[in-house]
């Protein structure tokens, strides 16, 4: 489904991914851990080329996605090119980045019908289903700001599930969240891996990893450290880097 081949990233002189090789299989969820500044981020942001690699290739169901190699040069496709393919991957962000002037069943409408071409009546019986498909079905008529944050980040799912995505991306998506919403937020992005959803996650929810994940990758500095299923992961680090990473981390649950 998608695949990274020695993906580098730098800003200016500073090289944030150091030859990233990664490949998820349709279906598969996969957590991404490790420290703040590890580059974790920026990897999932270079899989939607919301980050654009300095060098290396992606590909996205076996197709060459985004930009092609003309020499050291990357040429960016068309920005039509680059929309059509990331279509095919959903994103979730850390501070759900709604719309403050539309409901939440307008800001699950908008992008079918401005992103998709979707006639209205149409995007309505989706975007209702889809809000019905992450418990907020009563919830419709809202604005984000008479929203929680947990409710916000269901409505973020949602308006991405409209789009019928082969993928979805979600980069840290309780980090903004108070604790005691943290579980409706994890329990939704359950039920779509019981669904078979292709899943990348970048999060510090290491009990929701473990439970969840088909694979665990830790990334520190740049660099896939360690990869493999999530008892393996957190039960037996075979690397250092990821042992004394998880120590910290249990320390301080």
């Amino acid at each position: 489904m998608i695949e990274l081949i020695d993906i580098h990233k730098s800003f200016g002189s500073a090289e944030v991914l150091q030859g990233i090789n990664l490949s998820i299989s349709a279906g598969e969820v996969v957590c991404i851990i490790g420290p703040s500044g590890s580059g974790k981020s920026t990897l999932l942001r270079c899989i939607n080329f919301l980050e654009h690699p300095t060098s290396g290739t992606i590909l996205i169901e076996g197709e060459r996605a985004y930009y092609d190699h003309v020499g050291t040069v990357l040429k960016t496709h068309s920005e039509k090119e680059v929309a059509r393919v990331r279509r095919k991957l959903g994103m979730v962000f850390q501070e759900f980045a709604l719309f403050p002037h539309l409901t939440a069943i307008g800001n699950v409408i908008e992008g079918q019908i401005y992103g998709l071409g979707i006639p209205r009546v149409e995007a309505m019986q989706r975007a209702l289903s889809m809000l019905e498909r992450v418990g907020l079905t009563d919830h419709g008529d809202h604005y984000p700001a008479e929203l929680s944050g947990g409710q916000k980040q269901r409505v973020a799912i949602a308006r991405s599930l409209a789009l019928s995505p082969k993928a979805m991306l979600f980069d840290e998506p309780t980090s903004a969240l108070d604790p005691e919403l943290v579980g409706e937020v994890l329990d939704v992005m359950k039920n779509l891996s019981g669904d078979g959803m292709t899943m990348v996650i970048v999060t510090h929810e290491t009990a929701f990893a473990r439970e969840v994940a088909d694979r665990v990758i830790f990334v520190d500095r740049g660099k896939i450290i360690e990869e493999g299923p999530p008892e393996r992961v957190f039960d037996h680090p075979q690397h250092e880097r990821t042992n004394a990473f998880l120590a910290r981390i249990m320390r301080r649950s």
